[in-house]
């Protein structure tokens, strides 16, 4: 087998020397451009957002109007009365079946052992 040699045949160019013996040089100002760019989007992004709640509001302006028009009063009281009465008409008594050996009124009690 072939053993590459570490070193390439061409000598290092002086941009890659710089970047070796500094490399702060090359992260720094790409920190520092990552973080400005993050700031100046904000911008953007909350005007997207402003707008978008703008929108939102008026429409539901306009559809608060249209509401108020055919709004009833609402009345807890009638609600209620209103809900009870939907609940009496619809069930029926029905008697179910006792297991066999089980007395109509259930299960007699047991009187209580003394332990003294």
């Amino acid at each position: 087998m072939a053993v590459f040699t570490s070193r390439s045949s061409r000598p290092p160019s002086q941009l890659n020397r710089l970047v070796r013996k500094y490399p702060g040089l090359f992260g720094v100002p790409f920190c520092l451009l990552m973080v400005a760019a993050s700031f100046g989007l904000t911008t953007f992004t909350q005007t997207r957002y402003d707008l978008h709640d703008k929108k939102v509001k008026n429409v539901s302006k306009e559809e608060e109007l249209k509401l108020k028009k055919d709004r009833k009063k609402f009345d807890i009281r009638e609600e209620y009365f209103r809900l009870s009465a939907d609940i009496d008409q619809n069930w029926e008594q029905k008697r179910i079946q006792r297991p066999k050996g089980l007395p109509e009124w259930g299960v007699p009690p047991t009187e209580p052992t003394s332990t003294m």
